[in-house]
């Protein structure tokens, strides 16, 4: 224990301490992250959507998720990061409550619509933010303890809001997630300073320094496209995994909400040393490709487990793999690329990636299986995944030879 212990005071060592307010912050957010993970079974229980209903209906998330990170990105160039994180937070936390209300398939797609919209401005500030408060020597060890925080967060969130779903019923859902955005934002309004600019770095620090449009670099656009083939596999964790252990394994929300509480719990343990150790590497396509291709084997388990326990656990254990190996050097790319004139840009871009993903995983995944069935999707998606990581092999293989 005091070995592991002196292991994660190195690896959280150096790191600013905005970036740990930042983090803290996001903790307290992602402790209320009960909404998407619940809501396709709000939808399909409570309101009796059908499936593909649900599916519509979830895809507007990635609608307003794709909208407001465009946004997100265009004022984070404009105006300074803290008031955008500081807005976001405040009202999507407001426009959460009127999920209380909404019953029709039209209400409940638009105040989605709004909720992500409004709470996808906040990624490319965030984005800034880390930028901002990171140096290039720790940015990627920075990332990861925010994502630590997130994932902290996510592992409460989900438990205990699966038993809030069956004891409470799912609206309180609503509101303790509306709380948690008002909290952080409280938080960060107290603790962290309302700066905008980045400390000084040397060329050297960075991947590429340059002040084009994120909107002509060709790479970093085929970059962006494998990003969001690789959400829209990774997604089915929200979108279709949740319908798929209700309907084909007979688990209730407490057994889900553990399920997806694990996925949490385990990146909280394992990424920050894991990445502490990676970040060393000087490549970092092999380690996202490794990551794609965690997919199509975490997947595979639905395939062979016919609803059994620990093929859900497997599949859980591998798809966090899956997030640990690929999405920390992702977001670091991303985030390296530009000059901090272009940081806006770049950020929603890839926060776009993951909007984009988020419309087509609902809608793809749900569709394929109400029509088709949960076997043939997964298989679906196994084969996607593989295409993803030729792809980033491809793009690897481009950045090598600049």
């Amino acid at each position: 224990m005091l070995r592991l212990l002196n292991l994660y005071l190195r690896v959280f060592a150096n790191i600013q301490s905005n970036i740990w307010i930042l983090s803290i912050a996001m903790f307290i957010n992602r402790s209320g992250s009960m909404v998407l993970l619940f809501t396709s079974l709000y939808l399909t229980k409570e309101l009796h959507f059908t499936i593909a209903e649900a599916g519509v209906a979830l895809s507007f998330y990635g609608v307003g998720s794709v909208l407001g990170a465009y946004t997100g990105g265009w004022l984070t160039d404009r105006k300074n990061f803290f008031d955008i994180m500081i807005f976001s937070l405040i009202s999507s936390g407001l426009i959460l409550l009127l999920l209380l209300i909404a019953e029709t398939p039209f209400q409940i797609s638009f105040v989605i619509f709004l909720y992500a919209f409004t709470a996808d401005i906040f990624r490319p500030a965030n984005s800034k933010a880390i930028a901002v408060y990171s140096t290039p020597s720790n940015r990627t060890r920075s990332v990861s303890l925010v994502r630590l925080a997130v994932n902290l967060g996510f592992s409460i969130g989900p438990a205990a809001g699966g038993f809030v779903a069956l004891y409470l019923g799912y609206k309180w859902l609503f509101v303790i997630d509306s709380c948690t955005s008002f909290a952080a934002a409280i938080m960060l309004f107290l603790y962290l300073p309302r700066t905008n600019n980045a400390p000084k770095s040397t060329e050297s620090d960075m991947l590429i320094n340059n002040n084009r449009s994120a909107y002509r670099d060709k790479k970093y656009l085929f970059f962006i496209f494998l990003v969001a083939l690789y959400g829209i596999s990774f997604f089915q964790l929200f979108a279709s995994v949740p319908q798929y252990f209700n309907k084909e394994c007979h688990y209730h929300e407490g057994t889900i909400g553990l399920l997806l509480a694990l996925n949490g719990l385990l990146v909280v343990i394992i990424e920050m040393p894991f990445i502490a150790f990676l970040e060393k590497k000087q490549k970092i396509f092999p380690f996202i490709i490794s990551g794609t291709l965690c997919i199509p084997f975490a997947l595979g388990m639905f395939v062979l487990g016919n609803g059994l326990m620990v093929f859900s656990i497997l599949y859980t254990v591998i798809i966090t793999f899956s997030e640990i190996f690929a999405m920390p050097f992702m977001m670091n790319y991303a985030l390296s690329r530009p000059g901090k004139e272009r940081q806006g840009q770049y950020s929603a871009l890839y926060s776009i990636s993951f909007g984009l993903a988020n419309i087509v995983a609902p809608l793809l995944g749900l569709g394929i299986a109400s029509k088709y069935g949960f076997n043939t999707m997964f298989c679906f998606f196994i084969i996607l995944s593989f295409f993803t990581a030729i792809g980033f092999m491809v793009l690897g293989k481009i950045d090598n030879r600049k």
